[in-house]
Order: C-alpha cells, then structure tokens, then sequence
C-alpha cells in the first residue's frame, strides 16, 4: 500500500497536494492561494460569511489562463476570526494591503461575488490604479431592500428585521450594517472607467419565502443590474434563469468564459 501511494504521490503533477497558505496582514493572517500564470492577475472576493473554498467550482479551471489570487477575508475561512465589525471600507484596505504583501505591482482584474461585490466596488472606487477590470456576480446591492419596500412596505420591514436577525446570528451582518441599516441609503461609489461585467440571475423561485424571491421582485432585480451596468460605458450585463445565488457553482463553464471574455476586453 506504502509503494502504490508513493507512486500516486510522485505520478501526479506537482501542486496538486498543495495546501493554503497564510500570511500576516497588520495584525491579522490571512488565508489564500495563488495557482496559474499569464499576463492577467485575476483576484477572487467571496460573499458573505464564506471564505475561499467559495471559488472551487472555478478555481482551477482559472487558473488555466491567468494568475489567480483567492483568500478569505479576515474572520472567514481559516484566516483570524474577529468579533469586531468590518465594513466594505476596512476589507477594501485590507485587500490592497493583502496583495502589496503579496508582491502583487500591477493592475487586477477583480472578481467578486455577493457581498464580496460591494468590497470590490468600494476598492474600485478607492484604489482606481490598482483595477484593470471588474466582475460582480449576484452582488448585493443598497436597492435590494427597495426592492421589497416597492412591492409591500409593512411586510418588507418585518421580513428584512428578520433576515437581518437571523444572518447576524450566523455571522453575516456586514452588508446590514454597511448599507441596509443607513439613512438615507448610500449609493454606489465612483468606478472608474473599466471593463465591468455583471451576472445576475433572474432565475424564478417555485415557493418564495420572502418578497425578495417573487416573480416581480425577480425581474426588478434583473432590471437593477442591467441598468446599473448600462450606465458604464465598457459595462456588460449576464442575466440568467439557470441559477441561483452561486452561478458560479451552478454554471461554472458560462462564468468562466465571461472572465476569459472579460480578461479579452481588459487586454485592448
């Protein structure tokens, strides 16, 4: 048994056992990995609570054609857990902090999902000469609670009280308290003038829980982010009705190739 895991060991291709690593960030350590090369540095954000394992569906096959950076935000994944709140501002300066650590010089292309999304619009706007591209998939958004507020008032405060509660409980009250819970609500950053491409799926829900997930509710989302990404001038818009949240986990093969099309449009 020995000899035959050896021969697997030193048959498969070198990497293929490696682990995360992590590195020390201010006071913090950080968990990622980089894996591929080429002239394009792509530089994986997760939502939410999730930490880099988010990006498996995708990683790899990635990796094939570019540079790929992925990590878990501090409190996620394997990096150091906080009991402190942090903004998208916080994980914006943490993220150029992490790749200057990294070595990282020139422009990335910034892939994100979720509320991942709105650290990656926040750096976008913040750190302009650090972005060649951007890529938000399903990206929480200030407007998701207009949404529900335009279709039932009443019923969207108790409902949006209640989610709130319940992803606090489960650690995930960033992008509450980031935009959801402000007055008036904040709007989107400045980007700069750079290829964007926004996925968002459209996809109809057979029992809805909450009025974010109505038929109605489905398609002004949709609208929300083609519009959104209409007003930039290199911007692109994938809606589908072929997943869910996690496009990237359902349709990995249409994801990937809208970040080779995306790398494509970057590189003119």
């Amino acid at each position: 048994m020995r000899l035959v895991l050896l021969f697997i060991m030193f048959a498969l291709p070198l990497g293929v056992f490696a682990a995360p690593e992590q590195i020390s960030v201010g006071e913090y350590r950080i968990e990622y990995e980089i894996k591929g090369a080429g002239e394009a540095t792509l530089f994986l954000e997760a939502g939410g609570s999730a930490g880099m394992s988010d990006w498996n569906p995708i990683y790899a096959k990635l990796a094939e054609h570019a540079r790929v950076i992925r990590y878990s935000r501090v409190g996620n994944g394997n990096s150091t857990a906080i009991r402190k709140h942090f903004s998208s501002e916080d994980y914006a300066q943490g993220a150029k902090t992490l790749l200057e650590a990294l070595g990282v010089k020139g422009k990335v292309i910034y892939i994100a999902h979720s509320y991942g999304a709105n650290v990656a619009r926040t750096f976008a706007a913040q750190y302009p000469e650090k972005l060649a591209a951007l890529m938000l998939i399903e990206p929480s958004s200030e407007h998701d609670v207009d949404i529900m507020r335009a279709l039932d008032l009443e019923l969207a405060e108790k409902q949006i009280a209640q989610v709130k509660l319940d992803d606090m409980k489960n650690g995930m009250s960033n992008q509450y308290l980031d935009f959801w819970s402000k007055r008036p609500l904040p709007d989107y950053p400045q980007i700069p003038d750079i290829p964007v491409t926004v996925i968002t799926s459209i996809k109809k829900y057979d029992d809805p829980q909450l009025l974010f997930f109505t038929d109605e509710a489905r398609n002004m989302w949709g609208e929300l982010h083609s519009n959104w990404a209409h007003a930039f001038p290199q911007g692109r818009v994938v809606l589908t009705e072929k997943s869910y949240h996690y496009p990237h986990n359902d349709e990995p093969d249409m994801v990937v190739n809208e970040v080779l099309a995306l790398i494509s449009r970057a590189s003119k």
